[in-house]
C-alpha cells in the first residue's frame, strides 16, 4: 500500500508530465501557424533582397537551370562585370535556353536589366538587354536591344 506522501508525489510526477505534453504540443502547433501568446519580434523591411524574389523584372530562379559556386561563381561575375562595369549582379548561374553554358542576370547602372552569357571558357559570348526573354519579349524591357560582344 501506498503512503500518502508517495500518492502525492506521484500525482504531482504525473500532473507535471502532463503539463508539459500539453504545453510542448501547444508550443509546436503555435510555431508551426506562426501564432501564440508569446513575445513576438517585429520585423522592419530592409533594402536586401531575398534570394526567391528577383528585383526589376527578373523571374525566380528557374528548375532547370542552376546556381553556380565557388570558381565557376567568381569567373562568370568577373566577365559581367568587365562586360558591364557598374552592373550589380542579381543571379548567376547555368544556362538552360542555350545561348551559353553560363548567364548572369545583372542590373546595369542605368538600373535596366540585362543577361551577360558566358562560354565553357569563362570568354564573354553576348550580353543582352531586357528582362527574361530578351528584348521583344514580354519581359523585356522597352526599346531594349542585344550587344554583341567577342566570341574569343
Amino acid at each position: 500500500m501506498q503512503t500518502k506522501p508517495q500518492r502525492l508525489t506521484r500525482a504531482l510526477s504525473l500532473g507535471a508530465v502532463v503539463l508539459g505534453v500539453g504545453a510542448g504540443s501547444y508550443g509546436i502547433a503555435a510555431a508551426a501557424n506562426g501564432s501564440g501568446s508569446g513575445s513576438s519580434s517585429t520585423t522592419t523591411p530592409t533594402t536586401a533582397t531575398a534570394p526567391s524574389a528577383a528585383p526589376q523584372g527578373w523571374g525566380p530562379q528557374r528548375s532547370d537551370e542552376t546556381p553556380l559556386t565557388g570558381d565557376a561563381l567568381a569567373q562568370v561575375s568577373a566577365v559581367a562585370k568587365d562586360a558591364l562595369p557598374g552592373a550589380t549582379i542579381v543571379r548567376v548561374e547555368t544556362d538552360a535556353d542555350g545561348h551559353a553554358k553560363y548567364e548572369a542576370h545583372v542590373i546595369k547602372s542605368d538600373g535596366s536589366p540585362a543577361t551577360v552569357y558566358v562560354d565553357e571558357n569563362f570568354k564573354l559570348v553576348s550580353v543582352e538587354s531586357g528582362g527574361p526573354g530578351g528584348p521583344g519579349s514580354p519581359h523585356g524591357a522597352p526599346g531594349s536591344a542585344p550587344q554583341s560582344g567577342s566570341t574569343a
